[in-house]
């Protein structure tokens, strides 16, 4: 088996259902709580061993290299000052990874943006997480995940249990229930208007072998006219098993304005400083509504 030790970030959207918002910031450097949503995404494939990050941006979203990149005037700003902590914070995110770079030049859905990562990815396994797709989960949701690659050696999707009323916001599977949380999958279907196959949806953590590039070069322009990664799954289904996970944790679509409050509201609660505080004055607020 091949060694798993690349992530992917596809971050080239134009963040529309932000607007006006991030007219001019990316939708994954809005901030939840005190870090951007991306960091979030790249703190959990770090943690679960994935040490190369390869973000596929687009035009206007260098801020998010630069996040992880040195600042060498706000440190030596900060140091004057003798602001430690805050220089500590700064250089810390500095030094979380060494950063790839690949620019998509059209926006033409989720499967060209993985496949903009190929040169960078090579002839090995990877992985594929959608910032917008905020999980709060101890072992991380990437780290579960992996250890279901190490012992079927197949491609694993996150999955999700959702409501019946909410399967056509979501890619669908159906499949075969190997054990408690795995599927062995048969088919998928992007957004289904009519009758779902399940109510498992695919939410956005994805290990991958590299045969997906040259499927996804093949494959045409689907649902919205994108090319969809949902094809792409799907032709890899018909080659050899794909397993779908129900991880354990707590998803956020931080893409959109309600899921970004929610997350911002739960991972509050959680911070060290601000958690006691913070609930302290939703009580007290909920109080005075009352």
């Amino acid at each position: 088996m091949k060694r798993l030790r690349t992530c992917v970030f596809p971050c080239a959207g134009y963040g529309t259902r932000f607007l006006p918002a991030t007219k001019v910031i990316p939708k994954e450097m809005l901030p939840l709580v005190d870090k951007p949503v991306i960091q979030y995404g790249v703190e959990e494939a770090l943690e679960s061993g994935l040490g190369r990050i390869v973000i596929i941006t687009s035009r206007g979203k260098d801020s998010i290299l630069d996040h992880f990149d040195r600042s060498f005037e706000l440190e030596v700003s900060l140091r004057e000052r003798d602001k430690k902590v805050l220089l500590a914070e700064v250089e810390e995110i500095a030094g979380l990874t060494h950063v790839i770079s690949v620019r998509q030049k059209q926006q033409l859905g989720l499967g060209h943006a993985v496949l903009q990562a190929a040169p960078a990815v090579g002839d090995e396994p990877f992985a594929v997480v959608l910032p917008d797709d905020v999980i709060l989960a101890d072992p991380p949701c990437l780290h579960q995940m992996m250890n279901v690659y190490r012992e079927t050696g197949r491609p694993v999707i996150a999955l999700m249990e959702v409501p019946p009323s909410e399967t056509h916001r979501y890619g669908i599977i159906s499949g075969e229930k190997v054990r408690d949380r795995l599927f062995r999958l048969d088919n998928m279907v992007e957004k289904p208007k009519s009758k779902a196959p399940s109510n498992l949806a695919i939410i956005g953590r994805y290990i991958l072998p590299p045969e997906i590039f040259e499927i996804l070069e093949k494959t045409g322009r689907g649902a919205g006219g994108e090319i969809q990664l949902t094809d792409g799954l799907l032709q890899l289904i018909e080659s050899g098993d794909v397993y779908g996970y129900v991880f354990e944790g707590r998803r956020y679509d931080a893409g959109e304005k309600l899921g970004y409050l929610k997350a911002n509201l739960d991972y509050a609660l959680k911070h060290p400083e601000l958690g006691e505080p913070f609930r302290e004055y939703l009580l007290e607020r909920m109080k005075s509504e009352d």
